[in-house]
């Protein structure tokens, strides 16, 4: 089974997935890109073609991939990791994100921005709000839904919408 591990950058995806190594094979969508050729550099970030790493990835196994384009990769199941727009706010101020990029990833998270794509993939999309949670709490829900237990995790019951209105 291939299990994309997604969400707006700064939600706990590479912690999560750090604790989830022991256990998995783990690769980020980046170090695959880097592996495969299908990346370049533009400024300090890494351009990403999903489609070349599609083709570069086929038969790759029982694995976890995780970043905020893996659910592009034609996984079997989607977990996305959400986190409440102002602790975000929060830990991307921390990384230094300029006020435009910040205010980006907010409003994506707000309105559901992976959420809309993971669904319309077709493929199975479990959430895990991380707000108030572990990454240890976090990756022990990850493997709860990896194990077929994910019906506590259904898409649809986090709504940061009321967060949005408070911008306005």
């Amino acid at each position: 089974m291939r299990v994309s591990l997604t969400g707006t950058p700064g939600t706990g995806k590479s912690t999560v997935a750090g604790l989830l190594r022991e256990r998995f094979r783990v690769f980020s969508v980046r170090e695959l890109a880097e592996k495969h050729g299908c990346g370049e550099m533009s400024g300090e970030e890494m351009a990403i073609d999903t489609d070349c790493l599609n083709e570069k990835l086929r038969g790759i196994g029982d694995c976890i991939i995780e970043g905020h384009l893996s659910h592009h990769l034609e996984p079997d199941i989607i977990i996305i990791l959400r986190c409440h727009p102002e602790i975000l706010r929060k830990r991307l101020e921390k990384r230094g994100y300029p006020e435009g990029k910040l205010l980006e990833n907010l409003e994506a998270e707000a309105v559901d921005v992976i959420l809309e794509e993971a669904l319309e993939t077709g493929k199975p999309v479990y959430e895990i709000d991380t707000t108030e949670k572990s990454p240890e709490e976090v990756a022990s829900c990850v493997i709860d839904i990896m194990d077929g237990n994910g019906n506590a995790y259904a898409p649809g019951k986090i709504d940061w919408s009321e967060v949005i209105l408070s911008w306005y």
